[in-house]
């Protein structure tokens, strides 16, 4: 890290060095800072963002590649390291050997997440609030640039493989935003194994050429992430891109995966679900064994998160597959957090996710805060790329922390979904039944004390509730949307 960013992490924690720690391990801001902290944080953030570092591998190699594995719908008790009944060796190993990531956060549906990655920044910033879904135009915005662009131009081949979920059509699908290859499908779900959309659209594409092929999602993603792997050059880093397609709906899998949890699993469709999420971890596997094959660990950060939180059940709407999935009665398990896939509630946004690069990210549990939306600026600044300032980027690089090097900073985390709104300061997190902060009603937690969330404080913390709202509200107009 150079001493200029240095400075620019450590811009948001001087003046509170004085302070003691609260029990979030953050420095707590008085009330001027406070109000005062979302446009200190997000210029600070963009700041960093901006900064090319260029983190050097272990063993003086060049710049690290980057692979990101994602879960759809993966519930906080999906994995094994937190005590669930689903095997996951490797997602565990993972989080064992690497940094587990504690306190992060995605939005509560999967095109959200997957434009904050990308773009930066909370995704309703530009209008996308919720699942993009049937024949819907709407797409990233193409002039600001994302993270798969600024890669590129630092000298890194990108890939797109799996679940693209942010234009439903082959014109605006991954090619368009910075990736060089793509390889999987534009839609939010498809059938396992004929790879079709809910609806009969056809979304399974190379390049966005629509394609057919044999196989479970699963093992053709997989396939792809090793191949590319297999053949990428000690001179030219890549940043892969693997959205696996499980464990969301519908659930498919073979009985090479569903015996092993018969008699085990009482219920047959979360026996189901555990079984594609053990296939998923098999393939997470896989990709890792590519790496270790190519001698390549020691310069490769891969990170794997969900998402969002665990769906609770699904029922298919009329004529969906054709009526020839579900309806699943149990499906994820997010205990002991309360909510749902969906929810601002932490089951629906805290999620899994672990870190490991050898030889510069050591065993750890980290407890900043974190979104999915700092991994865009995190992945720039170890990769040296510049973010395009009209991306306006608002995540923060979390290598300082991953890597042991940081000590928690407080910041503030915003949620729109377009019907309720929540965000997160410190220990305090306020969720907001309305789509406009002016109307509708709020509940207040200290989700560090109550992490699950069962004690509404804003009858109590009268004034602190106000604070709350009134961060909220300034939040909220940065989305370019009115107070009434």
């Amino acid at each position: 890290m150079t001493s200029k960013t240095r400075r620019i992490l450590l811009l948001t924690t001087s003046t509170q060095r004085n302070k003691p720690m609260n029990d979030c391990g953050c420095r707590p801001l008085d009330r001027r800072a406070f109000l005062r902290a979302g446009a200190l944080a997000a210029a600070g953030a963009a700041a960093l963002a901006a900064a090319p570092r260029g983190l050097m591998a272990a063993g003086g190699a060049g710049k690290p590649n980057i692979i990101l594995m994602i879960a759809d719908d993966t519930g906080w008790n999906d994995v094994g390291y937190h005590g669930s009944e689903i095997a996951t060796p490797n997602i565990d190993r993972m989080a064992a050997a690497g940094a587990e990531l504690d306190q992060f956060y995605a939005c509560p549906t999967c095109s959200p997440t997957r434009a904050a990655i990308l773009m930066g920044r909370p995704p309703c910033r530009y209008g996308i609030f919720a699942p993009i879904a049937g024949r819907s135009e709407l797409t990233l915005p193409q002039e600001r640039g994302t993270l798969a662009t600024a890669l590129r131009s630092a000298g890194y081949t990108t890939h797109q493989l799996g679940k693209w979920h942010l234009g439903l059509r082959p014109e605006v699908g991954p090619t368009s935003f910075g990736f060089d290859t793509s390889y999987g499908y534009l839609h939010g779900q498809i059938d396992q194994y004929t790879h079709i959309y809910k609806n009969g659209d056809t979304s399974w594409h190379r390049n966005e050429q629509f394609i057919e092929e044999e196989g479970h999602a699963t093992d053709l993603l997989a396939d792809e992430s090793v191949r590319i792997i297999e053949n990428s050059t000690a001179d030219t880093p890549f940043f892969l891109y693997t959205a696996f397609s499980v464990p969301h709906y519908p659930v498919q899998e073979p009985q090479e995966w569903t015996a092993r949890y018969e008699g085990k699993i009482a219920d047959p469709d979360r026996l189901v679900y555990a079984a594609s999420m053990t296939h998923m971890d098999a393939a997470i596997g896989r990709i890792i064994e590519a790496v270790n094959k190519k001698g390549i660990a020691e310069n490769t950060l891969l990170v794997f998160i969900s998402d969002n939180g665990g769906q609770d059940n699904w029922t298919a709407t009329a004529n969906e597959y054709d009526n020839r999935h579900g309806p699943y009665r149990v499906l994820g398990d997010n205990r002991p957090l309360r909510g749902w896939k969906g929810s601002h509630y932490e089951g629906g946004i805290r999620v899994p996710a672990a870190a490991v690069w050898p030889g510069v990210i050591g065993q750890r549990k980290v407890r900043q805060l974190s979104h999915a939306m700092d991994l865009c600026a995190t992945f720039a600044a170890v990769a040296g790329a510049r973010l395009p300032e009209a991306m306006e980027v608002e995540g923060i690089d979390l290598m300082p922390f991953i890597s042991g090097e940081g000590e928690p900073v407080e910041r503030t985390l915003y949620w729109n979904d377009g019907r309720s709104l929540a965000v997160r300061r410190g220990p305090w997190k306020l969720l907001h039944n309305g789509s406009r902060p002016n109307t509708g009603a709020s509940e207040l937690y200290n989700v560090i004390d109550d992490p699950l969330e069962q004690n509404d404080l804003s009858a109590e913390r009268i004034t602190l509730t106000a604070q709350m709202r009134e961060l909220l509200a300034g939040q909220f107009r940065k989305d370019n949307i009115p107070v009434e």
